[in-house]
C-alpha cells in the first residue's frame, strides 16, 4: 500500500532545540496508529510537524500529496481556549471551512452535516451551548465532530482520550474505528498502553527518538518501554539541534 506519510530524517524542536531526533519510516495510507511514550517523549512535536504548524530542524516530512486542508487536528483539549464566547454549533461549524470558506454561509445542507455530527458524538440537545459551560468530556465530543465535518484523509489526535470517562472514550473511539473502516489514515499519541494493544494494530514508540515501530505487540515490549523511560530521562534539553542545512523542508 501507498505511503500516506514519510519521514526522512526528520529532527524537530523549538528554539533550535530538538525535541524528535533523526526520525525516519513511512505510515501506509489507511493505517491506524499509536504513537506513545513516556511525558516528554515528543510526541505532540511529532504530530506538530505533521499538520505543519513546526518547521523541521533537518529532514523531511512528506504528506502523499495531501494539501494542509486534508489533513484533520486535534490537539489536546488544554490547548483550546474556552473562553472566547461561541456557542457549540458554530465552534462545529469551523470543520467546514474547507468547502465553504471562511466567509462563507451555511446553508440548509452545511446545516444538516453540521447537526449530523453533533448527532454522532451524542450532544443533541446542546447546539447553542457555549463551549466554556462544557465539562472536559464534552468538549472532547465536540472537537470530534469538528473533525468529522472535515471529512480528511490523513486524522491527526493528540490525546484524545485524555482526562474523560469511559463511556466517552468507548464513543469516540468507535469514531476513531469508523475512520479506520473508511480507510482514512488515522495518527493518535496515547497514554493508555492497553487501549493501543486492543485497538490499534501499529505503534510507534518515541522517547524523543524512534525506539520501536512496527506490529503493537512487537513493540509495547517490557523491555522496549524500559528503553524508553531511560532515554527521554538521559536526553539533554539543551543539546544542540541536528541541522542540514540542504534539508530544512517539508514537502507535501
Amino acid at each position: 500500500m501507498a505511503a500516506q506519510l514519510k519521514f526522512r530524517d526528520v529532527t524537530l524542536g523549538y528554539d533550535r532545540h530538538p525535541a524528535v531526533h533523526h526520525l525516519g519510516g513511512e505510515v501506509a495510507q489507511g493505517a491506524l496508529l499509536a504513537v506513545v511514550g513516556p511525558n516528554g517523549a515528543g510526541k505532540s512535536t511529532l504530530f506538530r510537524g505533521i499538520v505543519g504548524l513546526l518547521k523541521p530542524l533537518s529532514g523531511a516530512i512528506r504528506t502523499g500529496g495531501l494539501d494542509v486542508r486534508d489533513i484533520a487536528y486535534l490537539p489536546q483539549i488544554a490547548e483550546i481556549d474556552r473562553s472566547f464566547p461561541i456557542s457549540v454549533f458554530d465552534f462545529i461549524s469551523a470543520g467546514l471551512w474547507r468547502g465553504i470558506g471562511s466567509f462563507g454561509g451555511i446553508g440548509k445542507s452545511a446545516r444538516e452535516r453540521i447537526l449530523a455530527a453533533i448527532a454522532a458524538v451524542g450532544l443533541n440537545g446542546f447546539e447553542n451551548r457555549p463551549v466554556g459551560t462544557l465539562s472536559g468530556g464534552q468538549m472532547q465530543r465536540v472537537l470530534f465532530a469538528r473533525v468529522l465535518l472535515q471529512d480528511a484523509r490523513l486524522i491527526v489526535l493528540d490525546e484524545p482520550f485524555n482526562a474523560i470517562d469511559s463511556k466517552t472514550s468507548a464513543d469516540l473511539l468507535a469514531l476513531v474505528r469508523r475512520w479506520h473502516g473508511e480507510g482514512r489514515t488515522v495518527l493518535a499519541a496515547l497514554h493508555d498502553l492497553e487501549m493501543v494493544r486492543a485497538n490499534f494494530p501499529e505503534t510507534l514508540l518515541l522517547a524523543r527518538g524512534p525506539v520501536a515501530w512496527g506490529a503493537t505487540e512487537e513493540v509495547l515490549t517490557p523491555e522496549n518501554l524500559l528503553v524508553a523511560m531511560r532515554m527521554c530521562e538521559a536526553f539533554d534539553d539543551s543539546a544542540a539541534a541536528c541541522v542540514d542545512d540542504d534539508s530544512h523542508s517539508r514537502a507535501a
